[in-house]
């Protein structure tokens, strides 16, 4: 009779917890348009500005990191139709057509790229990534620490870790004509999820920018989303409305 009621008893425990766990949800809410849908829809003029590298400072993020986000920044910055965003990585490319151009071996009456009309950016926004954390915490979804019935029943059921990662942006938009910083801040994205299949589905299958892709699906993905989009809303709020002239 006692063995009865301790697995009617523990039989209970599961299916409760097993509910609590299906109803766990990512504490970061991201969709596949990461910036598009983050502002109002504007169709005004834009302010002209250029992105340059980003600094990598975190201890967990290195070169391509820093490349990957740069990447995603510029683009939701364009889709906020908020920006003209001059690209100064490709200007040696640039500058070549050019002058490859005007030397006269390129094909004549091509009408290929002329000098002097490279557009200047009255803006350079700077990032640094000072924190990037893929895994900042976790701890066993079962309960019970170490084997024995509820190790056994219960960490299989509610599967390994909940897994806890965030990132952190320095921001700065700085005036191109005088060098003077305009606004700084700092952005932070965070999220929460539980390994195991319970979120599966969740992410999707959208791309990150380059030498982030180890990152799809995880808490990571939502977290780098996150403080993108955070980052794009700080710029586009934060910018004299004089500087929108184009």
């Amino acid at each position: 009779m006692k063995r009865f009621l301790y697995l009617s008893c523990l039989s209970l425990l599961v299916i409760s917890l097993a509910g609590c766990a299906s109803l766990m949800q990512p504490t970061a809410q991201v969709d596949n348009t990461a910036g598009a849908q983050a502002l109002p829809p504007y169709s005004g003029p834009r302010a002209r500005i250029a992105v340059a590298d980003f600094d990598v400072k975190a201890a967990k993020a290195g070169g391509e990191i820093g490349s990957g986000l740069r990447e995603m920044l510029v683009t939701v910055l364009i889709n906020s139709n908020r920006f003209s965003v001059v690209e100064r990585q490709a200007l040696g490319a640039v500058m070549q057509e050019q002058e490859l151009s005007a030397s006269g071996a390129a094909q004549a009456g091509a009408g290929g790229p002329q000098r002097g009309k490279i557009k200047t950016a009255d803006l350079i926004i700077t990032a640094a990534v000072t924190e990037f954390e893929p895994q900042a915490s976790g701890g066993m979804g079962g309960i019970g620490g170490g084997g024995g019935v509820g190790s056994g029943i219960l960490g299989g059921l509610l599967g390994a870790a909940l897994n806890k990662a965030h990132m952190a942006l320095d921001i700065r938009i700085v005036d191109t004509s005088t060098s003077e910083v305009l606004a700084a801040t700092r952005v932070q994205g965070q999220a929460t999820d539980v390994a195991g299949g319970f979120m599966a589905g969740f992410m999707g299958s959208w791309a990150l920018g380059g030498g982030l892709g180890a990152y799809a699906n995880t808490p990571m993905e939502k977290a780098i989303r996150v403080c993108i989009i955070e980052a794009v809303r700080y710029i586009s709020q934060t910018i004299p409305v004089n500087y929108y002239k184009y």
